[in-house]
């Protein structure tokens, strides 16, 4: 398989774990070796028929059991959690490639090296969870971060906007916390792999800002305008809350201006 887009849409209709990451590794040093083809008029199937693994159940977030960092059972559940998180942007991270076709190159290898990002992260994490005895699938996990991406299917502007710039940046905000607290723990092992993924995570957020910023060009919009007008259109309650790592957010392409916007209170 030379073809990007077979790549993508064998990772994205396969549900098979293991056959995933392999594949997504092997599409990345295909791109290295510069075997990759970057182009495809093969049609595109509907988000709807995307395949994922039977397990882990899906629960609406609301569901999802409170987890507390001070037990064995609230640590395992944690990274769980985390796991199924870094399992979905595997999936997100193709989506972008499979879906919207006509980018130039670049674009398709910013979001294959993220992909395979994604995917250290996932195994990473899973073998830290397997090493407390458990398994990515064990454990319910949440269903909302995919369906940001099939509120998204057919705007590629809105796709940057919600994914890269407001869920995954949403991790710019709240681990440096999470590590702080693990740190207190005494557990090493858990602040080495949650630092090495936020560092990782600031420039996927960055290469959202990035290709959000040059549509927005391309297409003529005023880039904060737009960007406020698309989290107000498909983030439920209008936009995220605070608080909000500026630094992070700066180096990952926000500007001041977004960044007030987003702290901001709404008035009636």
């Amino acid at each position: 398989m030379k073809n990007l887009f077979e790549f993508a849409e064998v990772c994205l209709y396969n549900a098979n774990i293991e056959e995933k990451l392999e594949l997504t590794h092997q599409a990345w040093q295909t791109l290295a070796n510069g075997e990759l083809i970057l182009n495809s008029n093969h049609p595109i199937l509907p988000i709807a028929q995307v395949n994922f693994p039977v397990n882990p159940i899906l629960l609406a977030p609301r569901h999802m059991p409170k987890r507390k960092l001070n037990t064995t059972e609230g640590v395992s559940a944690f990274f769980h959690a985390i796991a199924h998180v870094e399992f979905v942007a595997i999936y997100l991270a193709w989506d972008i490639i499979y879906r919207f076709r006509g980018m130039p190159e670049q674009f398709y290898q910013d979001w294959l090296l993220i992909a395979d990002e994604e995917a250290q992260h996932f195994e990473l994490i899973r073998s830290h969870l397997q090493a407390m005895q458990l398994d990515y699938g064990d454990l319910p996990a949440h269903n909302g971060l995919w369906d940001h991406a099939t509120d998204t299917a057919d705007d590629l502007l809105a796709r940057l906007a919600v994914v890269p710039r407001c869920m995954e940046a949403r991790g710019l905000d709240v681990t440096p916390a999470i590590i702080g607290r693990f740190r207190q723990l005494g557990d090493d092992l858990s602040v080495a792999l949650l630092k090495r993924i936020l560092t990782d995570e600031v420039g996927h957020v960055e290469r959202g800002s990035y290709w959000f910023k040059f549509l927005c060009k391309q297409q003529g919009f005023e880039a904060e305008a737009k960007y406020r007008q698309l989290i107000k259109q498909y983030y439920q309650g209008g936009k995220p809350k605070g608080p909000f790592n500026r630094e992070m957010r700066i180096i990952a392409g926000f500007s001041s201006a977004e960044l007030d916007w987003l702290e901001k209170k709404e008035t009636a």
